[in-house]
């Protein structure tokens, strides 16, 4: 879910998250009050420029978990925020069902990269503008950086010699996985829409 609108226009003094946003939270089902006043908080009142709302259930060995994740993205920033409820048998929690919500404020001039990964079937068919039928949004700030190591080797198959490692490092602090099987086709849309948004942002916030 998502929506642009021009970052100039609301009041700056103002607390209340845009119209579009707020019903796309409602929409989403996942404890809207909640998640609306994680974001006011956060946003604090800058004008917003688009959002993406992503809202999804998991499944442990024992238990069913919802959570919903919401990218806001303002002239100078893009707040994070994700909730997740949680059931009173964790050890570590109150007796009864709980929920949590975080949000984090992150710079674009901080944003280090913005992946866009398409799947598309029978790519032989495909048509200009038609779109991805399931893609990953990646964003990295620096935030959480994950290396991947395996053994090295060499071409000699029957060779024995420790190579010691290889691996690569990335950074992605944020990966949401929209598909239109799961989410429908209006939710692939949205997040196609707000990837260029972001991407144009960040490359326009280097001097800031």
């Amino acid at each position: 879910m998502v929506t642009m609108r021009d970052a100039r226009t609301p009041d700056v003094t103002s607390r209340e998250l845009p119209p579009g946003l707020r019903s796309d939270l409602v929409r989403a089902g996942y404890f809207p009050d909640l998640v609306i006043d994680v974001l006011d908080v956060s946003v604090a009142g800058e004008p917003v420029v688009a959002h993406l709302v992503h809202a999804e259930t998991t499944f442990d060995s024992d238990a069913v978990r919802r959570h919903i994740t919401a990218l806001v993205l303002t002239a100078t920033r893009l707040v994070v925020a994700h909730a997740d409820d949680h059931a009173p048998e964790d050890p570590d929690g109150p007796p009864q069902p709980y929920a949590t919500a975080a949000t984090e404020a992150v710079p674009l001039r901080s944003v280090r990269s913005v992946v866009v990964n398409h799947v598309v079937p029978q790519p032989q068919e495909y048509v200009r503008g038609a779109g991805s039928r399931d893609l990953t949004l990646t964003i990295g700030w620096g935030a959480v950086s994950r290396l991947d190591l395996e053994p090295a080797a060499c071409g000699d198959p029957d060779c024995e010699a420790d190579h010691g490692y290889t691996g690569t490092a990335s950074a992605d602090d944020i990966a949401l996985r929209v598909a239109s099987d799961a989410d429908g086709d209006t939710a692939v849309r949205d997040a196609l829409a707000f990837a260029p948004a972001l991407s144009a942002a960040t490359a326009g916030a280097g001097g800031r």
